[in-house]
């Protein structure tokens, strides 16, 4: 059997290999390294990228992703 695991989510520790800002994108290689980068530098690089990675992982929706704020009449 076979199986292939989910590769963990980025966190703030991850940074840019080209820049070191926080990295929302992860690029596995076919010899099992990784590149990580920031959303800027991971769509720079997108064209490449795809024709050379194995799996790219891209969370840079989370730029966008809206937290709700605190209501005014919730208490704190």
């Amino acid at each position: 059997m076979n199986a292939t695991l989910a590769p963990a989510a980025l966190t703030a520790a991850d940074r840019c290999d080209r820049c070191g800002a926080r990295a929302y994108v992860r690029v596995l290689l076919p010899k099992g390294g990784e590149l990580l980068f920031c959303a800027h530098h991971g769509r720079a690089h997108q064209d490449a990228l795809r024709e050379k990675a194995v799996e790219i992982q891209d969370e840079s929706h989370a730029l966008t992703s809206v937290t709700p704020a605190i209501a005014p009449d919730e208490e704190r």
